[in-house]
C-alpha cells in the first residue's frame, strides 16, 4: 500500500537496473517509489534464469572496464550488507579464432587496464579443462577473478534493502502514461496518478512504448537457454569456469554445472523479433531451441550434451549498436532513460543503480557514460 502519491523520484520498471536504482536512492534518504507491471524477480523480462556472467576484460569495448570494476566492488559490498552469497568466482574463459575481433578486444581491454588475463592455446585449454574440444586455430583468454552472479537473488536483495530504507513499491501496476510538467513529472497508472521531481524509466522491452514519442531504437528479441545433464564431473563449478565462445557457428555463452542443475548454455546472437506484450512462445516450440545449443555442445563440450533438464525463454532488448542508452530525456531533463541492456547488461546493474541515482539526485554522475548518450540515435 502506497499512502502518498508525491515522491522525490519514481522508478518505472523495477527489474535489474530499476531495483538497484531504488536501493541507492532510498539509501541516500530520497523519497522513492518503485513501480513495476510484474513483481521482480519474475519470468517476463530479461533477468531470470538464476545466473549471469560478470567479465571485466571486455570484448564489447574497453570503455566499459571502469564501470565493470566499480560494479564488482558494489556487488561485493552488497554481499556484505545483505550477508548473502551473490557472486561465485569461477573465472571466465573466452574462446574463439585467433582473428576474432571480440577475443582480441577482450585481450586489448585487459592490457589497457592491467587486468589479469591468461591467453592460452587450444592444447593448453584442453589440458586444463578436459571437458573441452577446441580447434587448433582457436585461442582462449581466461580471467581468473571474474565469475557468476546469482541474478534473481541480486534483485531480491536490492528489493529487500530498498524497502528497509523506506522505498515504496507498487508491483503489478501498469504505467499508462508519463508526462513532464513544469517542475515535476506525472505518472498515470491503472491504480492512480503519481508525481515526482524526477522519474527514471528502466522498463526494459517496454521502454520504447512508454516513451513512444522518442521512437527509441529498441528491439525486443526472443532468446532461449537450456540446462543439460553432464556425463562426467568435468563441468562442475569447482572444475570448470563460466565461458563464452565466438565460434564460426555463432556466439554462445554458458555456466558450469552448479548445484546439480546441469550445464547451462545459450546463444547470444540471432533470435526472433517479438512484441513484448504478445504471449511468449514456450521453450521447445521451435526444434532449434534445443537443437542449436546441443549441436554446439556436441562439437565443443561433448560430455556436457546429456539429457535436457530444463529450458527457458527470455528477451533481449537491443539497440542497433548493442551499447546501452543512459541519458536524460532530450526534451525533459526530469526524465532519465536507461535501456537497451539485454545481452550483456545485468552485470552492470549495481553500478547503473549508482549512476541513475546520481543523475536523479545530483543531475550528473561521477562515471563516464558518454558511450551511452541518446543523441547517437536522436538528434
Amino acid at each position: 500500500m502506497v499512502r502518498n502519491n508525491i515522491f522525490d523520484v519514481i522508478v518505472v520498471g523495477a527489474g535489474s537496473m530499476g531495483m538497484a536504482a531504488g536501493y541507492f536512492l532510498a539509501k541516500r534518504g530520497v523519497k522513492t517509489l518503485l513501480i513495476d507491471s510484474f513483481d521482480p524477480p519474475h519470468h517476463n523480462g530479461s533477468h531470470h534464469g538464476s545466473t549471469r556472467i560478470i567479465r571485466h576484460a571486455y570484448g564489447e569495448g574497453s570503455q566499459y572496464v571502469p564501470l565493470l570494476l566499480r560494479a564488482q566492488v558494489l556487488w561485493e559490498q552488497l554481499e556484505k550488507e545483505s550477508n548473502t552469497t551473490l557472486f561465485e568466482k569461477t573465472g571466465v574463459l573466452g574462446i574463439g579464432p585467433r582473428d576474432s575481433a571480440f577475443i582480441n578486444e577482450t585481450i586489448e581491454s585487459a592490457n589497457t587496464h592491467g587486468l589479469p588475463l591468461n591467453v592460452m592455446s587450444s592444447t593448453e585449454m584442453m589440458e586444463k579443462w578436459t571437458g573441452l574440444n577446441v580447434p587448433n586455430h582457436f585461442v582462449g583468454c581466461y580471467e581468473p577473478l571474474s565469475g557468476i552472479l546469482y541474478s534473481e537473488k541480486c534483485i531480491e536483495v536490492y528489493r529487500e534493502l530498498a524497502l528497509n530504507y523506506n522505498a515504496s513499491y507498487l508491483p503489478h501496476t501498469n504505467v499508462v502514461d508519463i508526462q513532464g510538467e513544469e517542475d515535476r513529472v506525472s505518472i498515470k497508472t491503472n491504480s492512480g496518478d503519481y508525481y515526482a521531481k524526477k522519474v527514471i524509466v528502466t522498463a526494459g522491452a517496454w521502454t520504447s512504448k512508454l516513451l513512444h514519442s522518442l521512437e527509441l531504437p529498441l528491439q525486443p528479441t526472443r532468446k532461449t537457454f537450456a540446462w543439460f545433464e553432464t556425463k562426467t564431473d568435468e563441468y562442475t563449478m569447482t572444475n570448470f569456469p563460466a565461458f563464452f565462445f565466438d565460434a564460426e557457428e555463432g556466439k554462445y555463452y554458458g555456466f558450469p554445472n552448479m548445484n546439480g542443475d546441469g550445464l547451462k548454455i545459450g546463444r547470444h546472437d540471432g533470435g526472433k523479433k517479438i512484441n513484448p506484450d504478445d504471449e511468449k512462445e514456450p521453450f521447445g516450440i521451435d526444434p532449434a531451441d534445443e537443437g542449436d545449443v546441443r549441436q554446439f555442445l556436441n562439437v565443443y563440450m561433448p560430455n556436457a550434451s546429456g539429457a535436457l533438464k530444463d529450458g527457458k525463454v527470455c528477451m533481449y532488448t537491443l539497440t542497433p549498436d548493442e551499447h546501452f542508452i543512459v541519458d536524460h530525456h532530450p526534451i525533459d531533463e526530469n526524465i532519465i532513460i536507461a535501456a537497451g541492456f539485454s545481452g550483456h547488461g545485468f552485470k552492470f546493474s549495481s553500478v547503473m543503480g549508482e549512476v541513475l541515482s546520481q543523475l536523479a539526485i545530483d543531475g550528473e554522475t561521477e562515471h563516464d557514460i558518454s558511450l551511452f548518450r541518446l543523441n547517437r540515435f536522436i538528434h
